[in-house]
């Protein structure tokens, strides 16, 4: 792979850590490419917990793409789940590819929408299909 999806995979992935560790409540993040692979995940998580949780976002997003064109709704923009103890929020970021965000009951919801949306952006501008490849290759075994 080029030194630039090197240097793409290493700022992808601080970002992704760096909204972890930053935005109050949340626990943990992935990103997956539009064929439902893992592209990242955040340091919380084992290789074993984040392809899980890939599915997870993955279904997810393939129901909720059913939907929107069932209904005429132009594609997926976010999906949250609210649980007991807990939320699971899906956003599209570019191309097809699924930031999943799993954050705890006590997060401020609207924060985490607001930076979830900037993460996106930022997102959107790296991720190439060398920059999937490159990631893919360096996830933990």
């Amino acid at each position: 792979m080029s030194i630039d999806a090197t240097a793409d995979r290493h700022q992808f992935n601080w970002l992704l850590g760096h909204f972890v560790q930053q935005t109050d409540g949340v626990r943990d993040a992935i990103a997956v490419s539009s064929d439902g692979l893992l592209i990242a995940s955040s340091d919380g998580l084992n290789r074993a917990e984040a392809d899980q949780l890939a599915a997870i976002v993955s279904s997810l997003a393939s129901l909720a793409r059913s939907a929107s064109r069932r209904y005429d709704f132009d594609g997926l923009k976010l999906i949250m789940i609210e649980m007991r103890r807990g939320y699971l929020v899906v956003s599209q970021i570019t191309g097809g590819s699924i930031l999943g965000v799993v954050a705890g009951s006590e997060c401020a919801l609207g924060l985490i929408g607001y930076e979830i949306t900037a993460l996106a952006e930022r997102f959107g501008t790296l991720l190439t299909p060398a920059l999937i490849a490159e990631s893919r290759q360096h996830l933990p075994r």
